[in-house]
């Protein structure tokens, strides 16, 4: 699939220049018909027909799969959930904290992988250590140093402040010889370019389809790698995470499976399963390609405004304005959209994805 056609098939594009994949993306109506579609023969057909739940846990099942091989591992090692955070409460939930047990995470993540490791520091007295980055970057000394005795590390693939890409397999390999286990939030990643989260090596990666990969909202996963299971000491228990549910005794899947509680709708999970074929249809080197002229472009015409990298990293381009409130106002009653940030200060950000064009880079320095 070329780009433009691509284009053609996100109905949002006619009436916007979009510029907030990071946030949430466009999505084609291809995807939006393909859950559509199974929203109608499982409400319609399903119930006189295999049954709405043989229906619903095939479609899972083929969903698992393609995400899967998306992410470069087995079926049996994703959770579907409703978002990245839904992920990361998920992992937090099903470790035993004890008092005093350190969690590092840096000072760019995003509060989906902020807020639970404060509620657990109120709830279970954990250390939150904060490891402190500057313009993007992670120094590894300062890893090293602080996982010493921690139990988690958890960190972002790529910064939804700066667009930088974090060195994830070395971070991992100093927090496991460190003893602690390693949860990467890759929502930022997926879509954008390629994920094998068997490279990555860490314990969980959690992420969803609605930003880069232009899936609908409610569409998230949960990687968990097979050894992090004896760790766990989970609480959340119903019929779709046990192997026999009517069994006198209960036994978790032996897969990540065992975080998915009960019934849910599948729809999202159909939509991210053809998101996925969609963006692979595209190509993530043609992704990756495309995005890499573009925000080229983008960053030339700012000149000295430009506080990501300016070299390619990711399609998330941040950049200094006097006041980002109402230049993001500005720029949307002109058709434009992007975003402020709370931080860095003074900042806002474009998000460049494979669907934008030459003339859309063009269009938003015009309006700057």
């Amino acid at each position: 699939m070329e780009p433009a056609e691509l284009r053609a098939s996100i109905p949002a594009l006619d009436r916007c220049t979009y510029f907030n994949t990071g946030a949430s993306g466009p999505t084609p109506r291809p995807v939006v018909d393909s859950a559509t579609a199974f929203l109608e023969r499982h409400a319609f057909e399903a119930p006189c027909g295999e049954g709405p739940y043989t229906v619903a846990w095939d479609a899972m099942t083929g969903a698992r799969e393609v995400v899967a091989d998306h992410l470069g591992t087995d079926a049996e090692t994703v959770a579907f959930t409703q978002s990245t955070a839904d992920g990361v409460n998920l992992v937090a939930g099903a470790i035993d904290w004890q008092p005093g047990d350190v969690v590092v995470r840096t000072d760019l993540e995003h509060p989906a992988g902020s807020l639970p490791w404060d509620r657990l520091a109120d709830t279970h007295d954990v250390e939150v250590r904060v490891v402190e980055t500057e313009g993007g970057r992670l120094d590894l000394d300062d890893v090293r140093a602080a996982v010493a005795d921690a139990r988690l590390v958890t960190l972002s693939s790529l910064t939804w402040t700066h667009g930088t890409r974090f060195p994830v397999p070395e971070v991992v390999d100093i927090a496991h010889e460190a003893g602690a286990q390693v949860l990467v939030d890759a929502v930022q990643s997926v879509g954008q370019h390629p994920v094998d989260v068997t490279e990555w090596g860490a314990d969980f990666v959690a992420a969803a389809g609605h930003k880069w990969l232009l899936g609908v909202w409610g569409g998230g996963l949960l990687y968990v790698d097979p050894d992090a299971y004896d760790r766990f000491q989970q609480t959340r228990i119903g019929y779709r995470s046990v192997e026999e549910p009517t069994a006198d005794d209960y036994a978790y899947h032996e897969g990540a499976r065992r975080f998915e509680v009960g019934t849910t709708s599948p729809v999202p999970y159909v939509a991210l399963a053809t998101a996925v074929e969609t963006i692979e249809a595209v190509g993530l080197d043609t992704v990756e390609a495309r995005v890499e002229r573009l925000t080229d472009r983008l960053k030339d015409g700012l000149g000295d405004r430009l506080l990501s990298p300016r070299e390619y990293e990711s399609g998330l381009v941040t950049f200094a304005v006097d006041d980002p409130d109402a230049t993001v106002e500005r720029l949307a009653d002109e058709g434009i959209v992007a975003r402020q940030l709370p931080f860095p200060d003074g900042a806002v950000r474009a998000s460049v994805h494979v669907f934008n064009t030459a003339d859309d880079v063009d269009r938003l320095l015009d309006a700057l």
